[in-house]
């Protein structure tokens, strides 16, 4: 078992000699820089491994293997602490998992959740954007992904986020992609086929984790004393939507919907050809309607709204 592979030269080669060379071995390779361990590590072994990441990759290598699934590992899910201890324990933490989120650092050691996480963000989180590329300005990463925090559940222009922080928008978008890829946040694109009015470039940003995006802007507290809760359900949702369609190896496809006149639906996901949409309330007290420009559109789309009342059954 190798840890942080990437920092050894032709690692891949090396890997590959362990494999051809010695019968029934399995290598693990990990490392927290996804895309460079990926680069120096898939060519050489093309057909001998598996891959997955938690902030991190790791690829197993064994001999023979002819075609390997890839494995994604995220944070900590709601699902998996329930089956660790019980629903009803698990839903009595939702306030704190959507303050502090599910990095398993963060679980393991409570009462020590906000040092745990600012420890992270400080010191690792994005550590490895900083190498791959060879930037020296840490300060321009760490705007960025507070402005992005700012942001969660609302579109994100590159232009406007780049008049923030001091950086032209193509750089802006390319920091953007790298913290893609270091698994820290995702893009979520706009849907569009029917209306002339649809938004049809348009993008979303969320974190992988809620605590990583509270510990960017030092945001621990309470709920009852917050302005952003929405968008912190927003989050907490898409990112347990997310982990459970990967793991149950749900081939889904996600987008949010939006018109110029405003209307718009938090997400739609199409598997198999069906399609539905969905709404993310922590508190569903008007009970939310389908706008009817989707639902004249889309007649044969299905609507739902996932509050804290319901969401069990959806993650």
């Amino acid at each position: 078992m190798i840890d942080e592979a990437q920092m050894l030269s032709d690692i891949g080669i090396k890997l590959k000699m362990f494999t051809d060379h010695i019968d029934g071995v399995k290598v693990i390779a990990t490392g927290s820089s996804s895309f460079d361990l990926a680069n120096k590590i898939n060519e050489p072994l093309t057909g001998r491994k598996w891959g997955a990441a938690l902030f991190r990759d790791v690829h197993v290598a064994a001999p023979h293997a002819a075609s390997m699934p890839q494995y994604h590992l995220f944070p900590l899910s709601f699902s998996e602490m329930a089956n660790q201890t019980s629903v009803l324990e698990e839903m009595g933490c939702l306030e704190m998992r959507m303050i502090f989120g599910y990095y398993p650092e963060v679980v393991m050691h409570p009462g020590e959740e906000k040092e745990r996480l600012l420890e992270l963000v400080n010191s690792y989180l994005y550590k490895d954007v900083l190498v791959w590329e060879k930037l020296q300005k840490a300060e321009k990463i760490t705007r960025l992904l507070q402005a992005l925090a700012f942001q969660i559940g609302s579109q994100v222009s590159y232009t406007e986020i780049a008049g923030l922080i001091g950086l032209d928008s193509k750089t802006v978008e390319k920091y953007i992609d790298l913290l893609e890829k270091a698994f820290i946040i995702y893009r979520l694109t706009s849907f569009s086929r029917n209306l002339r009015n649809e938004l049809k470039t348009s993008k979303k940003i969320y974190f992988y984790d809620n605590g990583v995006r509270n510990a960017l802007i030092s945001a621990f507290n309470p709920l009852e004393l917050r302005d952003d809760v929405g968008a912190l359900w927003e989050n907490f949702i898409m990112a347990e939507l997310l982990k459970k369609d990967m793991y149950a190896k749900n081939y889904a496809h996600k987008w949010f919907w939006r018109t110029k006149q405003k209307q718009e639906i938090d997400l739609i996901r199409e598997a198999d050809g069906i399609y539905t949409a969905y709404e993310l309330k922590w508190k569903d007290k008007k009970k939310t309607q389908c706008p009817a420009a989707f639902k004249a559109a889309y007649p044969e789309a299905k609507f739902q709204v996932i509050s804290k009342e319901n969401f069990i059954e959806y993650v």
